[in-house]
C-alpha cells in the first residue's frame, strides 16, 4: 500500500515474510536529482553516498528515531526498509488539534531534542526537519523520520537540485542552507524553531507563493512573536523560539541540549493532572506518565502479550591471535582489507582501533607499520562518518609529520590539517574549519602548479563556511573569483564549475 509519495520517490507499506512483521519501504529515483539524462557518475555518486549515509545513521541507537532494518538498490531505485510507524504525522496531528494546545507543543519540542542531541552526537544533521517527517505514535512519542535520507541529496557540491531549486522544505530551512553554505546542529535547530512556531501559531513564520518569496523571507524578515497571536503562551517559551529563529547561527541556543533545558520548567511534572487518555495521541503522555504501558493496562490493545525477544547470538570474530595470545597484526590487516572489500566499514574500524595498541608495542608508537595503521584507521573513520573520532587522529598525524624535515613530510602534514578541517565542518565548528581553510590555502596553492584542484575546494568550502556564518558579501567575492579559475582549470560545463554558477546565480536571485 502506497504511504506517501513526493517528488524524490515513495514510501510503501510492505511485508517482511522472513520475520512475519509490517515494514515501511521508502524507494528513491537517484535520476529525478541528477536530472533527465544526468550524468552516470552523478547518479552513481548518489547511489554510494545513499548506501553510506545508511550506514552512518544505522550507528545512531534512540527511540525517537524509525529503526532502519536494511538498504540498498534494486534496479533504478534505492531502497531503504524501515520500521513500520503507527500513528499520524504531526502535520496532520495539528490540524486535528487546532489550536494545538501549547504544553503538548512543548513537550514535543522537547521529544524532538532528545533525538537531536543523539544525532548531532555522531555526527549527522537532518537536514529537513518538519512535521511531515514526525510521527506521533498512539502512546504520545514522537519518532523522527527520513534521518540521512536528506543528506544524501544535500551533497558537499550540489546544493540545488538539476532544475536550480533547493534541496529541502523551503518553510523549514534556515538561511545558512537557502544560501548554499555549511550546514551543521544550528541549522536543525532553525528547522525546529519553524516546527515549534508552527505549532504554536497553526502557521509557519514565513510563507509565500514561490519558494524564491519564502527564502527571502527567511534571509531578511523577523518573525511575528507568538504571543502576539496566543497571549496564553509563555513569555520563556516565546523567547525560546525568536532564538531558534536567529539569521545568525551564532545567536542560537548552542545545542539541542540547551533548547531542552530552557524547556524542562514548561514540561509537565510526572503524575500533575489526570492521565491521559487512551484514544487521542496526547504528546504530553511520556512526561505525565513515563514507562507506563498503553494503555493503561498491561496487556496491549488486542488483549494478547508481545511476544518475548530471543537474542540472535553475534558471529564470532575473525581469529587475530599469534603465539601466547598476543594480537596477530597482520591478520588483523588482513582482515580489515576484506571487511573493507565488502563494504563493511564499521567492523573494519573496531578492529583497527583495537590492533592500534598491539602494534605500538610491538612495533614501536613511531614505527612505520604503526604510522600506517594510523592513516588507514583516520581514513576509515571518516568514510564511515565518525568524524569527532577521526579529528584527533588527523591531528595527531599532522602534528608527527610537521616534527619531521622535508618537503614531502610538510606535504603530508598539510594533508591531514586539510582532512582535519573537513572533520570541524561536519561537526559544524564552521568558524573553526573556516580559520583552518584560510590558513592552509596559501600553502595548497605553492602547490597549484602540480595539483590546482586543492586549492579550488578549498576556497569553495570557504565559500558556503562564510555563507553558513552570514557573511555574503565576503562568499559573493570569494565565489565569483572561484568561478573564473574554475572555468580555467575545469572548463566551463565541468561539475565543479557548474555548482559554482548556480550558487552564485541563486544568491544573486535571492539579493535581487
Amino acid at each position: 500500500m502506497l504511504l506517501g509519495q513526493g517528488g524524490m520517490g515513495q514510501v510503501w507499506t510492505a511485508y517482511d515474510r522472513r520475520l512475519d512483521r509490517r515494514v515501511a519501504v521508502k524507494l528513491l529515483r537517484p535520476d529525478r536529482v541528477a536530472g533527465p539524462g544526468g550524468p552516470g557518475d552523478a547518479v552513481d555518486e548518489l547511489r554510494r553516498r545513499f548506501v553510506r549515509e545508511c550506514r552512518v545513521t544505522a550507528q545512531v541507537d534512540h527511540r525517537g528515531l524509525v529503526t532502519v532494518h536494511d538498504a540498498g538498490s534494486d534496479g533504478d531505485d534505492l531502497y531503504l526498509v524501515m520500521s513500520h510507524v503507527g500513528g499520524a504525522d504531526l502535520a496532520d496531528h495539528l490540524a486535528e488539534h487546532d489550536p494545538y494546545p501549547w504544553p503538548w507543543a512543548v513537550c514535543v519540542a522537547a521529544q524532538l531534542c532528545a533525538v537531536l542531541s543523539a544525532v548531532h552526537a555522531v555526527p549527522i544533521v537532518h537536514r529537513d526537519l518538519k512535521p511531515r517527517n514526525v510521527m506521533v505514535r498512539p502512546d504520545g512519542s514522537v519518532t523522527v523520520l527520513d534521518l540521512g535520507v536528506a543528506a544524501v541529496l544535500d551533497t558537499d557540491t550540489t546544493r540545488l537540485t538539476h532544475t536550480g531549486s533547493p534541496i529541502g522544505s523551503p518553510a523549514y530551512m534556515a538561511p545558512e542552507q537557502a544560501m548554499g553554505g555549511a550546514v551543521g546542529p544550528y541549522t536543525d535547530l532553525y528547522a525546529l524553531g519553524v516546527l515549534l512556531h508552527e505549532l504554536l501559531i497553526g502557521s509557519v513564520p514565513f510563507a509565500g507563493s514561490t519558494a524564491l518569496g519564502v527564502l527571502h523571507r527567511h534571509l531578511y524578515e523577523s518573525p511575528v512573536p507568538v504571543r502576539q497571536v496566543r497571549p496564553e503562551v509563555p513569555e520563556a517559551l516565546e523567547a525560546l523560539v525568536l532564538r531558534l529563529l536567529a539569521k545568525d547561527p551564532q545567536a542560537r541556543p548552542a545545542d539541542a541540549q540547551e533548547v531542552y533545558q530552557a524547556l524542562v520548567p514548561l514540561l509537565p511534572h510526572p503524575g500533575a493532572g489526570p492521565a491521559p487518555a487512551g484514544g487521542p495521541m496526547d504528546p504530553t503522555r511520556p512526561f505525565l506518565r513515563p514507562h507506563a504501558p498503553w494503555p493503561d493496562r498491561a496487556d496491549h490493545p488486542g488483549g494478547t502479550a508481545a511476544a518475548p525477544v530471543v537474542p540472535v547470538p553475534l558471529p564470532r570474530p575473525a581469529e587475530t591471535a599469534g603465539q601466547a595470545g598476543r594480537p596477530d597484526v597482520a591478520a588483523a590487516v588482513d582482515e580489515v582489507k576484506r571487511l573493507l572489500d565488502q563494504g563493511r566499514i564499521t567492523q573494519a574500524v573496531d578492529i583497527l582501533g583495537a590492533i592500534l595498541p598491539a602494534a605500538a608495542a610491538e612495533h614501536g608508537e613511531r614505527s612505520a607499520v604503526v604510522r600506517s595503521l594510523r592513516k588507514q584507521y583516520a581514513a576509515t573513520l571518516m568514510d564511515d562518518g565518525q568524524y569527532r573520532r577521526a579529528l584527533p587522529e588527523l591531528r595527531r598525524l599532522a602534528d608527527e609529520y610537521a616534527a619531521e624535515s622535508g618537503p614531502l613530510a610538510l606535504r603530508q602534514s598539510l594533508q591531514f590539517r586539510y582532512e582535519a578541517a573537513q572533520c570541524l565542518e561536519q561537526l559544524g565548528e564552521a568558524a573553526a574549519a573556516l580559520y583552518e581553510y584560510r590558513t592552509l590555502l596559501p600553502y595548497f596553492e605553492q602547490y597549484a602548479a602540480a595539483d590546482p584542484t586543492q586549492p579550488l575546494d578549498i576556497r569553495r568550502r570557504t565559500g558556503h563556511l562564510l555563507l553558513s556564518l552570514g557573511d555574503r558579501p565576503a562568499a559573493h567575492d570569494i565565489l565569483v573569483r572561484l568561478l573564473h579559475d574554475a572555468e580555467r582549470v575545469h572548463g566551463p560545463h565541468h561539475p565543479f564549475t557548474d555548482d559554482i554558477r548556480r550558487t552564485l546565480h541563486w544568491l544573486g536571485r535571492v539579493h535581487g
